[in-house]
């Protein structure tokens, strides 16, 4: 059983280490196309929306107080752009809406 273990964990590293190692080799020019470009540019903005999304809403007991804190996050990020402000606005919306409901 440990090989099979083994054998996994050189079978990931490996995986990784070409994900990692294959643009460098094959991209040597600078990309030039405008869609590719937009779309690498954005890249990082959608992965890091993906992963927290689901957890604002499944964070709290009732999906209903996530569901007002992520709105309420949103409100404050376009108003007011400090990180600090809106994570703690998003906190005291779950705890009243916790109280509510």
């Amino acid at each position: 059983m440990n090989n099979n273990i083994y054998i996994s964990l050189l079978i990931m590293c490996g995986t990784v280490y070409l994900i990692r190692l294959l643009p460098l080799l094959f991209l040597r020019k600078p990309i030039t196309n405008r869609f590719v470009r937009s779309f690498l540019f954005y890249v990082p903005y959608v992965t890091l929306a993906v992963m927290t999304f689901p957890a604002i809403v499944t964070a709290t007991d009732n999906i209903w107080s996530g569901a007002a804190a992520l709105a309420v996050g949103l409100i404050m990020a376009w108003i007011n752009g400090d990180l600090f402000v809106v994570a703690i606005s998003c906190c005291v919306t779950v705890f009243l809406t916790g109280l509510i409901l």
